[in-house]
């Protein structure tokens, strides 16, 4: 009976918010024994103002221990749990990895805590996808991204919040999950205004590294869902190219669908943080776990390589029409690589705003047992539409809002497997149409919009349809990645009074109330590279990085030579998050 399922999901999701609870007790007590073992000769705040690359050398070095390092981590992140609720779980299996460092090989991230995304399995621990039906499944083996972590000495201390189901509709231009809500460990805030969403699905690791608990994260990104949380929360994210990294041990996504491609990334404060994650885990122990990842190291000669590009850009996809602040944030940093020599031409696409659909079906069947969050019960009303209503909402919607009207098309589509293959044929030869523009316009890389600033909460669950920026690389599989390059002006704020969008229809209307209201808050631009050159994509997310920050009079030497934690706190001590 409906009703005893019911009853018994309450009983799991009490359980399970229980021993959170004493997870993040236990946290509490393992940074207590770490600080009685540690003699501290400088504070915390200087560890936690470090970039990856000087904490890299600093613990590499000796001038500050790994347990020194996650004492100031863990402290920092139960407060940022707090004030955010970011964290899902604590791994005490962290002190042992942290006694193990001392007899092994100092990797390239040695001694550095990294929080992961909910759902990359870390043996003995749930992987939930805020799914009530996952909880009490602990992983029987360690996913093979946190091997190779570990391998490279790295220490995952966290696991971090999601949205339910991460994204299991198959219509995923209209759900996406770009808020970061469950009902078992409730809803991510943003650290930069506690009213809006962190993003999704990989908000809680965003939320966590903004707030400074974390220096870096690994999350996964179907339709973005690495890259628009960082830009929600102002930090950095990369997407590579599918299968650049191994996919074994991750967990939710969509089974069986071909047709977006899932990768899991790296998240950080900086560019340098996230090639540094990228070198570390492109090595012989990724190569050996996982067999079908090509054996292609990270190569540094293309990351670090210092010449003038060829560079697309564009303002608008002309199926979610950007806001004032999104198009400023694209034609200044136009403006800086010009100004930087490099050639920026305007790159013209072929709109693609088709959706394809399992009749909400994937998704209706993933929450069948569970107690639906509010961020979705607008969507799932729609799922459970009858087909003869979607097909005439369709047809009445279409002369005046031919998005949404789509969307209802969209989940009355693929009934057959002749339907499916014609649909891949049709992904393929839009695939092959992208990169003849790329070659006509004779580009290396993409400049283009992030959606942002980051959404109320509340209204999240009604905008999916604007991943169509970020989930067009999942679709054509290139390496793309955010970074955070000014913040919303009042200026933007006034122009955005004018808004109208595509046709001023339910979408518009519900995207201007989302992001209204956004002075200060962070904006970025999303790089993109072709299949394969995720080094030149990086490479030109450095760029972009370094010539903001001179704009702002903050750049820092991109190498420098190994200083002590007390000297480094003194450079870094200008630096602020966007």
């Amino acid at each position: 009976m409906r009703w005893v399922a019911t009853r018994n999901y309450y009983r799991l999701v009490a359980k399970a918010r229980l021993r959170r609870e004493e997870s993040l007790t236990k946290m509490k007590t393992i940074m207590n024994q770490i600080k009685e073992m540690e003699t501290y000769g400088t504070k915390i705040e200087s560890v936690l103002l470090l970039t990856l690359h000087d904490l890299c050398h600093s613990l590499s070095n000796g001038d500050v221990s790994p347990s020194y390092v996650l004492h100031a981590y863990l402290e920092k992140a139960l407060d940022a749990t707090q004030k955010f609720n970011c964290i899902t779980e604590f791994l005490p299996e962290c002190l042992t990895q942290l006694a193990e460092l001392q007899g092994m090989n100092k990797g390239i991230l040695y001694g550095i805590p990294v929080s992961i995304k909910d759902n990359i399995n870390y043996k003995g621990h749930d992987s939930t996808c805020g799914l009530g039906k996952f909880l009490n499944r602990p992983a029987g083996e360690d996913s093979v991204i946190v091997q190779v972590l570990k391998k490279q000495g790295a220490i995952p201390f966290v696991k971090t919040n999601v949205p339910q189901t991460l994204l299991r509709s198959q219509c995923v231009l209209l759900y996406n999950s770009l808020a970061c809500s469950n009902p078992i460990y409730g809803q991510t805030i943003n650290p930069h205004d506690t009213k809006r969403t962190s993003g999704g699905s990989s908000g809680g690791e965003a939320a966590l590294i903004a707030a400074g608990g974390s220096i870096l994260g690994i999350g996964t990104d179907l339709c973005g869902s690495i890259r628009f949380p960082a830009a929600c929360c102002g930090i950095c994210a990369f997407k590579p190219t599918a299968n650049r990294l191994s996919k074994i041990g991750l967990s939710g996504g969509l089974p069986g669908q071909k047709t977006f491609e899932s990768m899991a990334g790296p998240l950080a404060k900086d560019v340098e943080s996230l090639a540094m994650c990228m070198k570390a885990l492109l090595c012989e122990d990724m190569f050996h776990l996982d067999p079908t990842v090509p054996p292609v190291p990270f190569n540094n000669e293309i990351y670090a390589n210092i010449k003038q590009m060829r560079i697309g850009y564009f303002e608008s996809d002309g199926y979610w029409i950007p806001t004032p602040s999104m198009k400023r944030a694209i034609m200044e940093t136009k403006q800086l690589l010009e100004e930087a020599g490099h050639t920026v031409c305007l790159l013209i696409l072929k709109e693609n705003g088709e959706i394809i659909g399992d009749k909400g079906l994937t998704l209706i069947e993933t929450l069948k047992e569970d107690i639906i969050d509010p961020s979705l019960k607008f969507q799932m009303s729609i799922r459970t539409m009858p087909i003869v209503f979607k097909k005439l909402l369709y047809f009445i919607l279409k002369p005046f809002s031919p998005r949404i009207a789509d969307g209802f098309k969209a989940m009355t589509e693929i009934r057959s497997v002749e339907q499916l293959w014609k649909h891949h044929v049709a992904v393929m030869t839009y695939r092959e149409e992208y990169i003849k523009a790329w070659g006509k316009h004779d580009i290396e890389v993409l400049l283009c919009p992030s959606v942002g600033p980051a959404f109320q909460t509340g209204r999240a669950g009604k905008l999916s349809a604007s991943s169509s920026y970020t989930i067009i690389y999942n679709l054509l599989n290139f390496p793309a990645g955010v970074v955070p390059v000014t913040k919303v002006t009042k200026e933007d704020e006034e122009e955005l009074m004018n808004y109208h969008g595509y046709k001023n229809d339910s979408w518009d209307k519900t995207f201007k109330k989302a992001v209204s209201g956004g002075v200060g808050l962070p904006l970025a631009v999303q790089c993109v590279a072709l299949p394969w050159h995720d080094e030149l994509c990086l490479c030109f997310m450095r760029e972009v990085e370094k010539l903001v920050k001179k704009k702002k009079g903050t750049q820092q030497p991109l190498e420098k030579s190994n200083l002590s934690v007390q000297a480094d706190a003194e450079l870094l001590k200008e630096q602020t998050l966007l």
